[in-house]
């Protein structure tokens, strides 16, 4: 079964919001069996919604439509629908209650007669309550093909797409299982990796599809199969990712849908009731900010500090001044005072410092652009490592904290 998703909206387009919609509801249709064949995004315009519709009608069975559904003038997607299914706009009860509940209930107002136009809909639509806003869903269909549209706005799109649609498609539709399984590892680079299972590689059942999807200093690999048996399918995908495991255990650090590398850290400090904390001057918070997104983590992250100006890390931390003017404040023997130093200040067992040269200009070092030293504190001394991690700034940010956390988990593991 083959799904396409379009998004309606210049604000797409012209990059003022990140289309979202498209990858959660991608997610979504995967779990439960349906294929994206394609996914469109298109501008509030009626000859291109008509085109985007009927092109779609042609390729796959189900079409799920974001966006467009608002109380204003350019909001135009209901009306194209009706000009695309022969179909007229009638007011609907249900919709209209849900309108004025919303408004007496929440904004404690009347609503404005454009706020009661979004009550009028294709007749030959069904409506899915939209419990979250006031356009309502519409599951509507033509020839052999389901057209679902939807608001844009994400939490009430989730709402209606987990609770309203997928049931719907789940019942309707007979979908072949698919499965994913995918290991998260850091440290070496695709080719590297490719050259190290090779073998494994190549006696892979051709049932069985192997994906290497790459990011800033790590590579995720995913092994996707589809067939009629759940049972047969799972264990033959988790036999050869037992298998994949093995081969590469010295840089895997788990699997997506079970952890990530933040989560792991944050496991065993917390069973091994220790502590951490952050001195960061490159990545200025980039680490921190991954740590805190794990739930719980102030029962192990006690706090950090970004000392960027290179006095900060004297009067802050604590860094000896005449270490600095020796090294220069991109050095190993820096970043490892300041994580002595963050230790000492937080009183904690394990403390991670960053210094380097992000760009786009060398500031206070002496060294090319992307040079980054990582060091950390921790039960057993102090040490670090230089890298170069090229000259945009964003990826020698995201390159470092992507490497900061492999460190911290080789050395939490060995302590």
């Amino acid at each position: 079964m083959l799904a396409e998703i379009i998004t309606i909206g210049d604000e797409i387009l012209i990059g003022q919001i990140v289309d979202t919609n498209s990858a959660f509801i991608s997610q979504q249709l995967n779990a439960i069996g349906v294929k994206v064949y394609q996914i469109t995004s298109i501008q509030d315009d009626e000859t291109h919604i008509l085109s985007a519709l009927e092109d779609a009608k042609k390729r796959v069975d189900l079409v799920l439509v974001t966006g467009g559904l608002g109380p204003t003038k350019d909001d135009i997607t209901k009306q194209t629908f009706c000009k695309f299914l022969g179909d007229t706009l009638v007011e609907n009860q249900q919709v209209l209650s849900n309108i004025k509940h919303i408004f007496r209930t929440y904004i404690k107002r009347e609503p404005l007669l454009s706020n009661l136009v979004q009550a009028m809909v294709p007749a030959t639509a069904t409506i899915l309550n939209n419990i979250h806003g006031t356009a309502p869903g519409m599951w509507m269909e033509k020839e052999n093909t389901v057209f679902v549209s939807m608001p844009g706005v994400p939490y009430e799109m989730k709402h209606l797409l987990t609770q309203e649609v997928l049931p719907r498609v789940i019942k309707k539709y007979k979908r072949p299982y698919i499965y994913h399984k995918t290991l998260l590892t850091y440290g070496k680079g695709e080719s590297e990796i490719q050259e190290q299972i090779k073998d494994w590689e190549e006696a892979l059942p051709t049932a069985i599809k192997l994906a290497y999807l790459p990011s800033l200093g790590r590579v995720r690999l995913r092994l996707s199969s589809t067939g009629p048996n759940e049972k047969k399918l799972k264990e033959a995908v988790e036999q050869q990712m037992d298998l994949l495991y093995a081969l590469l255990k010295d840089i895997a650090v788990g699997y997506e849908d079970d952890t990530n590398i933040q989560e792991r850290i944050a496991s065993l400090l917390d069973l091994k009731k220790e502590s951490l904390s952050l001195a960061e001057s490159c990545t200025g918070g980039a680490i921190a900010r991954e740590i805190t997104a794990v739930p719980g983590a102030s029962a192990y992250f006690k706090g950090s500090v970004v000392p960027y100006e290179t006095h900060q890390k004297v009067s802050v931390l604590g860094v000896d001044e005449t270490l600095i003017q020796k090294h220069t404040v991109v050095s190993a023997q820096v970043a490892q005072a300041m994580a002595t130093q963050c230790a000492k200040l937080f009183g904690t067992h394990y403390a991670l410092a960053t210094t380097g040269i992000a760009g786009p200009t060398k500031g206070d070092g002496e060294d090319e652009v992307g040079t980054v030293y990582i060091a950390i504190a921790s039960p057993s001394g102090v040490f670090s490592e230089k890298f170069s991690f090229g000259n945009l700034r964003e990826r020698v940010i995201k390159k470092a904290t992507n490497k900061a956390f492999e460190m911290l988990l080789k050395e939490i593991l060995k302590n």
